[in-house]
């Protein structure tokens, strides 16, 4: 029996292989696990609507971190993937130069210009990521979860039902750090001036 080959399966091949020296930091676990784990929440947003094919969604799904963790080249992407499944990692990849605000805000700024269906997938990175990052490293957490916090606030294209699920995830970390929970509407007014 012989079966077919999707996009999105040849994407988390790659993805597997990419990572495959890479462990989740805390936990040791396989980074794929994270891939994963991004690919199903962001996939439980449901894809009915037009913005991109699930296919290419899933696939830049296992693949968001492959640029920005392991090198690999863009145009690889796109030579394998194609030009939607390349814009959508490069758009996810964090290779902003300066200090660690600097970098963020970039971010920031580049995420809010992306389109909605890349928006879902941050959102469910951050969903993926938050709770080791609360678990195990409380200290940091406080940095983090702000941060959470800005990018969350210009992510106004993401899934209105995943945006909620992260917002409440927040509010329930900060909850467990003794933090003051904070309310923002979501949209590009609540940037941060430089």
């Amino acid at each position: 029996m012989q079966t077919e080959r999707t996009l999105a399966l040849e994407a988390m091949k790659f993805a597997r292989s990419a990572h495959a020296h890479q462990l989740r930091k805390y936990t040791d676990n396989p980074y794929s696990d994270h891939l994963a784990e991004v690919a199903g929440i962001a996939m439980s947003a449901g894809w009915h609507n037009a913005q991109i094919h699930p296919d290419k969604l899933l696939a830049v799904c296992w693949l968001h971190d492959c640029v920005e963790d392991q090198g690999v080249d863009p145009a690889e992407l796109e030579r394998l993937f194609g030009v939607d499944v390349m814009a959508g990692v490069v758009m996810l990849s964090d290779v902003e130069e300066g200090n660690r605000a600097e970098r963020k805000a970039a971010s920031r700024r580049r995420l809010n210009a992306s389109p909605g269906w890349v928006q879902t997938i941050k959102v469910a990175d951050m969903m993926s990521n938050t709770s080791s990052i609360v678990r195990h490293d409380p200290k940091f957490a406080v940095t983090y979860l702000e941060e959470k916090r800005l990018m969350l606030a210009v992510l106004d294209k993401a899934d209105r039902n995943l945006h909620a699920m992260a917002m409440s995830q927040l509010h329930h970390c900060e909850g467990l750090l003794g933090l003051a929970v904070q309310h923002v509407k979501p949209g590009p007014e609540h940037e941060e001036v430089e």
